[in-house]
């Protein structure tokens, strides 16, 4: 059996979790630069709010306080994500993190009668100790696990935990599915599936196989075994990625070189953190700056290069070097950039590098160096800033530039935003 821990509502959780007077009221989460809703309170999706919505068609609902509005503060969602995820998988076995909210977990070693109890009170405990709701929903496969997740987080006399372990209860809960809502099929595939008559989960697993392989392939067979109880997905670690990329739009436009460089640097320093956590190194690195297209008014450009590198590396400073190099080839003064990034390629296992055939004693006494280094970034920094940096990063947490004009503090993070207790 599978259990899929789900975190309700998980952005506007984290924000009240230290804001307990925003508990009830319409709460949105913005994305970067305030740009438009990216987490919704159940309060807030009564009101009709949409998933997309530009912030500034809300923008007279705030200034009326029937809205409230918080800007993305990932460094407190990260932190509290971990925290949860440490209190689940210290009691079920088998964790397999699916997103920042989410997490698949196996039941091996607990008795099916002990399910609800230990789940149960681990709903309890994640709530007590972090501040965040959690649902579990337990089924034999994990596209029914996520159909008993829904089930749990929408109705409140399951008290955090739905189990689906008969087919009666599957078939009940299939029929109460809507097709769109199944994991695996979604907005993308439900249309040409509701044309066809399948208005629900139970319509879809009530059609022949060679049926649903003619209008959904490999990947909906998969689908629709599991929601038969069949398990069809393995469980497997997700292929390495075969590029990386970091970018942010500015709050306001740039057009000095120095401190483009700064950002394009701290672009650079994430890739090369996100290249070690996976065990990566890349021999390409790439960077573009594109100005403003909105802005007509402006001159525009959009320039692109590509670095290579001798061999593929994935300290901070060889990545950081190399964006740096690129970002030298395309700047042209006289244009305001409104957007920049850093794109790695050519990424392969760090293990497998094969040096080259005259490198010298002390380049590789330099390399080994270099690898210290990055390693000990790595343990001091904590997510989301630069604490240990080059010098030619910024100083302060990454999202530093962003506009942010309704972030909440870095209440676990950062020692001058710890609550005060009067």
């Amino acid at each position: 059996m599978y259990a899929l821990a789900d975190c309700n509502n998980f952005f506007v959780s984290c924000e009240r979790a230290f804001q307990p007077q925003l508990e009830g009221r319409p709460v949105v989460v913005l994305s970067n630069n305030d740009g438009c809703v990216v987490a919704r309170s159940n309060e807030s999706k009564a009101m009709g709010i949409k998933m997309g919505t530009p912030f500034f068609q809300l923008k007279s609902l705030v200034e009326s306080g029937k809205l409230v509005a918080c800007s993305s503060n990932y460094t407190l969602y990260g932190d509290l994500s971990n925290r949860v995820m440490s209190i689940l998988s210290g009691v079920l076995p088998g964790y397999q993190k699916y997103s920042i909210d989410e997490a698949f977990f196996t039941l091996d070693g607990i008795k099916p009668s002990d399910y609800r109890a230990v789940c149960g009170e681990l709903v309890r405990r994640v709530r007590r100790c972090t501040g965040i709701p959690v649902s579990i929903g337990i089924a034999p496969t994990k596209t029914l696990g996520k159909v008993a997740n829904h089930f749990a987080k929408k109705y409140p006399g399951y008290r955090g935990v739905c189990i689906i372990d008969s087919d009666e209860k599957r078939e009940k809960a299939l029929a109460l599915t809507p097709i769109d809502d199944v994991w695996g099929i979604g907005w993308r595939g439900a249309p040409k599936l509701m044309a066809a008559g399948v208005q629900t989960a139970l319509d879809f697993v009530r059609r022949p196989e060679a049926w649903v392989r003619g209008r959904m392939g490999v990947t909906g067979v998969r689908t629709w075994k599991e929601l038969q109880g069949t398990p069809a997905i393995a469980d497997e670690l997700p292929a390495p990625r075969k590029s990386i990329c970091t970018s942010r739009s500015f709050a306001d436009m740039i057009t000095d070189k120095a401190e483009l460089r700064l950002r394009v640097s701290d672009f650079a320093g994430i890739c090369a953190q996100k290249l070690r956590s996976e065990g990566s190194a890349a021999s390409a690195v790439g960077v573009f700056a594109h100005t403003n297209p909105f802005r007509k008014d402006l001159p525009q450009y959009y320039p692109w290069e590509m670095v290579r590198l001798d061999t593929p590396r994935n300290s901070t400073q060889e990545i950081v070097k190399a964006a740096l190099k690129a970002l030298d080839k395309i700047y042209r003064e006289g244009y305001a950039y409104k957007r920049a990034g850093v794109i790695i390629d050519d990424i392969v296992s760090a293990g497998e590098i094969q040096g080259q055939l005259f490198e010298t004693e002390d380049e590789r006494e330099r390399q080994r160096r270099q690898d210290e280094i990055s390693a000990i970034m790595d343990k001091v920094n904590k997510p989301g800033s630069n604490l240990l940096r080059l010098a030619t990063q910024r100083p302060g947490h990454y999202a530093d530039g962003i506009r942010r004009e309704h972030c909440s503090p870095q209440f676990t993070t950062d020692w001058e935003d710890l609550l005060i207790v009067k």
